[in-house]
């Protein structure tokens, strides 16, 4: 269509009456037996003219007559099909655009976002920037760039009293061990979805705030209050075991509870900025749905599989119903081999396992990868083959990462595809997907 921009006048001409001679065919298959016998011939005498002109190739101006003839009685015999309306046009527009993505989304290539940290560095899920003070936050010219370019949310926490800045946790949490409440929220303003809502105690004051249930808040408070470079629960948890905490009482909505603070070290006067952040967008990418059909899933690839018959109880959400939802790890068993962690390495039959510059990071802890951890069906000293029909999905983020040392083995007829190209946001991560 768009080298037809540069046709002569008369192929236009030409390409145009073949247009409508197939509407004038359309309408005339489908309304003859509604059509009086002098409708039906002035429709085919019409169609005939145009039709022998572009079979003796007219010049431009003759087919234009004919053409005009025959819109004419399009008008006089079309019904519903001509003329038709602008709204009928735009309503066919997007019915077919629909079809069209729905197609390609099922069967060659799916938008997909990574909600979580598991794949961290590989694939950022939902990652949060801390801003130092109030002056290192973006202008509001800022904020919009930001939010365009990364997807960045901010967060502010104002000091409701004067004191020092305590971090309420609740020991061995599946979700990290800052304390939190899952409340109602909302998803681009409209949509229900579920939030966590965190309390910080300012002096005897209680500030909230509240994130989205897959964000790392433990990440928050290590990079606010404890900076350093250990994994973003152990850094947490070192202050715990020097005892760096203290029990208060504390007034919630249910009444009064006791609870336990980490200590920061940090006081703040009333009305200052207690913490500020931005929470930054997963990244979005693209899924190659085709080509295993045609070839075998190798160790190291990307893998995007559906949870929907990994049966496992933490594959069950709190009211025992089972998740239905995209995941990615990184395939590192495929049918019969035998896989076993010797922290930080993950051995593939005996040897090193190969396949993805992701393995070879975590055996060295290299660029912020942790290494493996052994746990699960992959605990210290013990080895697990891969059955028949099945594959072994691990988190590249293996000290932050639910995968099947945990909830087993991914049936190979939920697999989905591989990551093609990270789409969004448009930072130094944008491209090929690794």
């Amino acid at each position: 269509m768009f080298f037809g921009l540069f046709d002569s006048v008369e192929k236009k001409m030409r390409n145009n009456a073949a247009n409508w001679l197939e509407l004038s065919d359309k309408v005339y298959n489908y309304r003859r037996d509604v059509l009086t016998e002098a409708e039906r011939n002035t429709l085919q005498q019409a169609a005939g003219t145009v039709r022998r002109q572009l079979n003796e190739k007219s010049d431009a101006s003759k087919l234009k007559l004919a053409i005009e003839a025959l819109e004419n009685a399009l008008r006089r015999t079309g019904g519903t099909h001509y003329p038709k309306s602008g709204l009928m046009e735009n309503v066919e527009f997007f019915l077919v655009a629909a079809i069209v993505i729905l197609g390609v989304r099922m069967y060659f290539v799916q938008p997909f976002k990574i909600p979580t940290n598991s794949m961290w560095p590989s694939y950022n899920g939902m990652t949060p920037e801390v801003f130092a003070s109030k002056a290192d936050e973006p202008s509001a010219a800022g904020r919009v760039v930001r939010l365009v370019a990364m997807g960045a949310r901010p967060r502010t926490l104002d000091a409701p009293a004067s004191g020092e800045v305590l971090i309420p946790i609740a020991g061995r949490q599946s979700r990290g061990i800052v304390k939190y409440r899952e409340v109602p929220g909302r998803a681009w303003f409209v949509f229900p979805s579920r939030d966590r809502e965190y309390s910080l105690l300012v002096g005897d004051r209680v500030v909230t705030t509240q994130v989205p249930l897959d964000f790392d808040f433990d990440w928050v408070i290590r990079d606010a209050f404890f900076p350093g470079n250990q994994s973003l629960s152990e850094s947490l948890e070192a202050v715990v075991a020097r005892g760096d905490f203290v029990d208060k009482d504390v007034t919630t909505a249910s009444g009064t509870e006791r609870m336990r603070f980490i200590r920061t070290g940090k006081t703040v006067r009333a009305g200052e900025r207690v913490l500020s952040f931005d929470i930054l967008t997963g990244d979005q990418l693209f899924v190659d749905r085709v080509s295993y059909h045609f070839i075998k899933p190798q160790p190291g690839d990307g893998f995007v599989f559906r949870t929907d018959n990994i049966d496992s109880p933490y594959m069950k959400d709190a009211a025992g119903r089972q998740l239905e939802q995209y995941y990615i790890k990184r395939l590192a068993g495929t049918p019969g081999d035998k896989l076993e962690i010797r922290e930080p390495v993950l051995y593939r039959n005996g040897a090193p396992i190969t396949g993805s510059t992701a393995f070879n990071r975590n055996a060295t802890h290299e660029e912020k990868y942790p290494g493996y951890r052994s746990v699960g069906l992959l605990a210290p000293g013990q080895t697990f083959t891969v059955p028949p029909d099945s594959y072994v999905a691990l988190g590249d983020n293996s000290a932050n990462s639910q995968d099947s040392r945990y909830w087993g083995t991914v049936p190979a007829k939920d697999v989905v595809g591989r990551p093609l190209f990270i789409y969004y946001p448009f930072t130094k991560r944008w491209g090929v997907a690794p």
